[in-house]
């Protein structure tokens, strides 16, 4: 028979429930022996709701945490984004410890950004540089055969969990052959992400990353695969200026090339004027305003030249995680604009509304006036194919 709308919604909530329940357990928990307990109790429950796909569930208790405030939420998405990206697999060699991981690359060019198939040669070259600058001994790695963009990358938990899976059946061949035709369109920047992604596989309890065995830092592992992986970004990547970041488990290199992307974007946006209009950095003008829904959003940046009043360029500097009005990130971004070369800052104090182009839907930003205006290069400047984040 048939389950009726109303009785989903009623098993959804109960599954929830029980998730939350589990949550503020581990939240509360005074011991590791108890955190045991909670942890693995969480983690048969994502399983099944994984298994099943009910994507529902989990994102229901998560929403409901996260509207107490509760430090339960923090604990529910880290077991369900650890449950989604890493696995215990089962081999003829014994149990094996598997993890999703990406390589972000953070891009700008005046031309569109690549997302591309990977040619064989520079899958060997990514890999090689990956085994030995990034992964210990011991480790074995399938890479996906695709540069993706933001916009191409699993937008659930079991979009996720399914491409940690297909990653995972193509280890003995070391490459996961990517459908392009089955990957959404990308949205043009002039600044953006790019990701390589892969799976590690390691015996269990064996080191993973090169810094766990504590001979190198992280700084060191970046710097060396940022030397090794050079080459072949370059080809990946032509008349692009780009920064490779640290190879990390999938969500948290996924979050910290969202961070990384806001003071780059603002750097590129700047190189990108001074070149495309022949003027020095310190005759930009950078506007400021914070842009308001029921809260603070994001701040936009619009920029003017010495020479005119319009706004020429903007960027987007999104909030992330516990970032509010009260947080330090209007001088963090006047830091990055003093450091790439803009001396005249204007902050606004009032509250902006986040408005759109009705035309082309693109952001749009402050004017000296306060004003929520178009961004529009001049006509003797180079006019970009995008628009900044």
């Amino acid at each position: 028979m048939k389950t009726s709308p109303s009785s989903r919604r009623g098993r959804a909530s109960r599954e929830a429930d029980s998730l939350i329940q589990l949550s503020e357990g581990l939240a509360q928990s005074g011991s590791r022996a108890e955190d045991r307990f909670w942890e693995t109790r969480l983690d048969v429950e994502i399983d099944a709701l994984l298994a099943t796909g009910d994507e529902g569930s989990l994102n229901a208790a998560l929403d409901r945490l996260a509207d107490r405030e509760s430090r339960a939420y923090e604990e529910l998405a880290d077991a369900i984004e650890g449950r989604v990206e890493s696995a215990d697999v089962q081999t003829n060699e014994g149990s094996r410890d598997l993890l999703l991981f990406a390589a972000p690359v953070l891009a700008w060019s005046r031309m569109p950004l690549p997302t591309r198939l990977l040619s064989d040669p520079i899958i060997r070259s990514l890999k090689k540089s990956l085994a030995e600058e990034v992964f210990c001994d011991g480790v074995d790695l399938a890479v996906a055969n695709y540069f993706f963009s933001p916009d191409q990358l699993p937008s659930s938990f079991g979009e996720t969990a399914e491409l940690r899976d297909q990653l995972a059946k193509a280890l003995p061949s070391g490459v996961f052959e990517v459908d392009p035709q089955s990957l959404g369109e990308t949205a043009q920047f002039l600044a953006d992400q790019r990701y390589l992604l892969g799976v590690a596989s390691v015996k269990k309890g064996a080191p993973l990353f090169l810094w766990q065995e504590g001979m190198l830092s992280r700084d060191e592992v970046l710097a060396a695969w940022r030397k090794s992986g050079n080459e072949s970004l370059t080809h990946l990547l032509p008349a692009c200026g780009f920064e490779p970041m640290l190879p990390r488990a999938y969500y948290v290199a996924c979050r910290d090339a969202d961070r990384a992307a806001r003071p780059f974007s603002v750097t590129a946006s700047v190189a990108f004027l001074s070149t495309s209009l022949g003027i020095a950095p310190n005759m930009l003008i950078a506007v400021i305003g914070g842009c308001y829904n029921r809260q603070l959003e994001e701040y936009r940046i619009g920029f003017i030249s010495h020479s005119d009043d319009e706004v020429i360029h903007g960027v987007v500097w999104p909030l992330l995680g516990p970032e509010d009005e009260m947080s330090d990130v209007v001088e963090e971004i006047e830091t990055i604009l003093k450091e790439a070369g803009v001396q005249k800052i204007e902050m606004l104090r009032q509250r902006m509304p986040m408005e759109y182009c009705e035309d082309c839907g693109a952001p749009l930003y402050p004017n000296l006036e306060g004003e929520m205006v178009h961004a529009e290069l001049p006509e003797d400047g180079e006019s970009p194919t995008q628009h900044l984040h």
